[in-house]
């Protein structure tokens, strides 16, 4: 990508501060994009956007609780002020909560935290800058799925529950603009060692890593090396979905573990 300011693309990515979306701001900075970055913990957010400046982007990062009407509205309609355009939306910020199986929950808090933030939130993000991007004359939305929402396991029914919907909301939304020059994209990974796990297992250090025990995972730079590659293609290529596993994850949570010596 030629590094001027007349082709220099905008990249807006939510939950920036950390992990997958910590990466792909980076990356997407070493490729001659500028961002607009939101997320929830302000000093985390500011140090990534410092790195992305460094790299050579123009950066605007703002406070954002996708899962808070007034914040996300606040955040797009500033950015937005701020930087003219957005052209691409990552739709990062998610999380999962918790193992407890349905008959045993009895907290429904972490079920309400999950279909806020990763159904709600996805929602109203790409409510508020699709018709900015129409209004431009182009778009590109990508959705951070999960191979969770193509096969469901026990003791993750929500989370599996928003991921499914993360599906039919990127495909429902492909269709509805069809016609318009906005191109929508799932990335769907499978096992990712982030901060993921330690925020499942509310920050049990043993239990996250025993998800990891014996295989190699993918990490936030592979998400973000997929991300980079599906916004960089040509306008009138559009990738609808890509699942990513490491190469010891097949489907339905079968997994290879290399034995411990």
């Amino acid at each position: 990508m030629q590094d001027t300011a007349a082709t220099r693309k905008i990249a807006m990515v939510t939950g920036a501060s950390a992990g997958i979306g910590k990466a792909t701001a980076l990356l997407l900075a070493q490729n001659g994009f500028d961002l607009i970055l939101g997320a929830r913990r302000r000093e985390a957010l500011t140090t990534v956007a410092n790195e992305a400046r460094a790299h050579g982007s123009t950066v605007w990062e703002g406070p954002l609780d996708v899962t808070d009407k007034a914040s996300a509205t606040a955040f797009v309609r500033e950015a937005a002020a701020a930087m003219n355009r957005i052209d691409i939306l990552v739709n990062n910020a998610g999380l999962a909560r918790g193992v407890t199986y349905i008959a045993e929950q009895d907290n429904e808090d972490e079920w309400q935290e999950m279909l806020d933030t990763n159904l709600m939130g996805l929602l109203r993000m790409t409510r508020l800058v699709v018709p900015l991007m129409i209004q431009n004359g182009y778009g590109h939305i990508v959705n951070l799925g999960s191979t969770a929402g193509h096969d469901a396991y026990a003791g993750g029914s929500v989370y599996c529950a928003t991921k499914f919907g993360v599906r039919a909301i990127t495909s429902a939304l492909r269709q509805e603009l069809l016609g318009k020059p906005i191109r929508v994209t799932s990335v769907d990974p499978g096992m990712v060692e982030t901060d993921f796990s330690r925020v499942r297992y509310n920050g049990d250090e043993a239990k996250a890593g025993a998800v990891y025990a014996g295989i190699t995972p993918l990490t936030a730079e592979d998400i973000a090396d997929t991300i980079v590659y599906a916004v960089t293609r040509k306008a009138h290529v559009n990738l609808d979905t890509i699942i990513m596993r490491p190469i010891q994850q097949g489907p339905n949570g079968t997994v290879f573990r290399t034995p411990s010596l």
